[in-house]
């Protein structure tokens, strides 16, 4: 029997923290139990996501 989570939420870091250094410390945390994670990952500052050219997206509470 397979048990599965999903997520739906936003964790917040320090400023200082990059998507990349915050994606292989969860990564490592959910792999470090012998788990796995399917989904991604969408950064989020100031109430709007981020695009992939850093530039300001669509605020997260017009979805």
């Amino acid at each position: 029997m397979r048990k599965e989570f999903e997520i739906q939420g936003c964790i917040e870091v320090p400023p200082e923290v990059t998507e990349d250094e915050f994606w292989n410390t969860f990564i490592g945390f959910v792999e470090s139990k012998g788990w796995s994670f399917g989904g991604g990952i969408r950064e989020i500052q100031d109430g709007y996501y981020i695009l992939a050219d850093g530039s300001r997206g669509r605020r997260v509470l017009d979805e």
